[in-house]
């Protein structure tokens, strides 16, 4: 009877487990051959390139990847070669991605190209991208740019000293809401000091030169620089600039807005600066007229020497100018030889990822020296 029970029972269970494998094979072959499976899509392979941004193999940028607007270094400054992520680490700027990869030309949203760089046979290729603007680069006055004939009509943007550029470079003052009452004007060991490098005469410095003279011959004035054979080691500039009471800020030579880093220096550090440069309202337009004694405030070297010396005898005087010390403040600039050009390639940078709308510069030599 058992033998018969399970005989019968298998035969009545049988016909339920075919159906229920019948539907298991079912179900996997419709999983095997459907178009939709579980497999992780193939990942597309990426490599970085100097600028810090990826693009896929062929050269050519994944939209998904980058987020920035890209700047294109056509060609580093006077060759002067530096950490192209060195704006986001110096400067804060983190606006654009920086590169020198040239075959990222034809995604670039920017090129900027160094003026004293350019030739008609090494511009970027033509036509370029309609969404791509070029960037004309050129932080020297008039007196010292040179013209390339042919490019006068080539830019989108300017980007100089001036400040009715595109693009102004220049060290600011930065304003503060709590008054400072903590800096001390720091210990003075001379009177009056100069570093000067250029003594080119066809760059214009015989203004700054002859005015030298004539205030040498009243004060003594301490000269470091190559141009009067004494070196001063990179290391020693900002030392050097605070042990003195007065710097002679002069440019090498007189155009509006013309107020470069010798400026910067002496009020980064704690030194008020004699300036020749443009007239005193421009230099008012950057600091306070307060901050610094301009050569045209005097009838002569003489009057200037005498007052200076004045002030050197006068502690509370002197101090005067250090009053906008509670509400300003500066930073020195960066000094070494290949980072020259760096805070207006970083001012780029940074104007690239905020505006990007439509801008042409038409005729930029007339505009420059007019």
């Amino acid at each position: 009877m058992l033998k018969t029970n399970s005989t019968g029972s298998l035969q009545c269970r049988l016909p339920i487990i075919l159906a229920v494998a019948g539907l298991i094979s079912l179900t996997f072959m419709f999983l095997w051959t459907s178009p939709q499976n579980f497999c992780l899509p193939q990942q597309l392979s990426f490599k970085p390139n100097s600028g810090g941004h990826h693009v896929v193999n062929n050269n050519s940028l994944d939209e998904a990847v980058v987020d920035k607007p890209i700047l294109l270094l056509w060609v580093y400054p006077e060759n002067y070669r530096f950490d192209l992520n060195i704006c986001k680490t110096v400067y804060n700027i983190d606006g654009c991605h920086l590169t020198d990869n040239r075959s990222l030309y034809s995604n670039t949203d920017a090129v900027l190209l160094f003026h004293k760089a350019i030739r008609l046979h090494t511009l970027p290729p033509s036509p370029r991208p309609p969404f791509q603007k070029w960037i004309w680069m050129n932080v020297e006055s008039p007196t010292n740019t040179w013209k390339t004939p042919g490019i006068e009509n080539l830019f989108n943007l300017t980007l100089s000293y001036r400040e009715d550029s595109d693009i102004p470079v220049r060290s600011r003052l930065t304003s503060r809401k709590i008054p400072d009452e903590n800096f001390e004007i720091p210990k003075k060991e001379k009177l009056i000091c100069w570093v000067v490098s250029n003594n080119a005469d066809r760059t214009g410095v015989g203004t700054r030169n002859n005015y030298y003279k004539e205030l040498s011959k009243h004060v003594y004035v301490h000269v470091y620089g190559k141009a009067y054979g004494t070196f001063l080691d990179y290391k020693d500039y900002f030392p050097t600039i605070a042990s003195c009471k007065f710097y002679l800020s002069f440019e090498n030579s007189i155009h509006k807005d013309y107020i470069t880093e010798k400026f910067n220096g002496p009020l980064a550090v704690g030194t008020v600066p004699v300036v020749l440069g443009p007239p005193r309202k421009n230099y008012e337009k950057f600091v306070p007229g307060d901050s610094f004694i301009h050569v045209d405030d005097f009838p002569d070297a003489k009057s200037l020497a005498e007052y200076l010396q004045r002030l050197d005898k006068d502690d509370e005087a002197y101090r005067r100018y250090f009053n906008w010390r509670r509400h300003f403040s500066t930073r020195p600039h960066l000094i070494l030889k290949n980072q020259e050009f760096v805070l207006a390639i970083c001012t780029a940078c940074d104007y690239v990822g905020r505006h990007k709308e439509y801008k042409v510069a038409h005729d930029i030599y007339k505009w420059y020296f007019n």
